[in-house]
């Protein structure tokens, strides 16, 4: 019986562990077609192979400059913190440290 009870607390520290490792090396980069941009308010929306629209708000700080590209430029968008795929937002921030950069076709 101890045998049991020490797999099922080994099964549950692994789990755990699982659970709350830090993410913050993790980064998430949508290739896609630039469907909106506006340099001004600082917002982008990229369309994907896929079909999927993804809207980016850039903040103030960020240091990048949307002016440079228009709509229908192929871009790579790569988002340097852990964000959960399931996470609903009206616009995925874009901070420091985040890319925007054309992409090859």
């Amino acid at each position: 019986m101890p045998a049991r009870i020490i797999a099922s607390v080994l099964v549950a520290a692994f789990a755990l562990a699982l659970f709350l490792a830090p993410a913050a090396a993790e980064e998430r980069t949508v290739v896609g077609t630039i469907v909106r941009v506006d340099p001004v308010g600082g917002e982008l929306v990229v369309r994907d192979a896929a079909g999927a629209s993804w809207s980016y708000k850039v903040e103030a700080d960020a240091g990048i400059d949307l002016s440079a590209f228009r709509p229908g430029d192929r871009v790579k968008v790569t988002i340097r913190r852990a964000t959960p795929l399931n996470m609903i937002t009206a616009a995925d921030p874009l901070r420091k440290g985040d890319r925007v950069e054309k992409a090859p076709y």
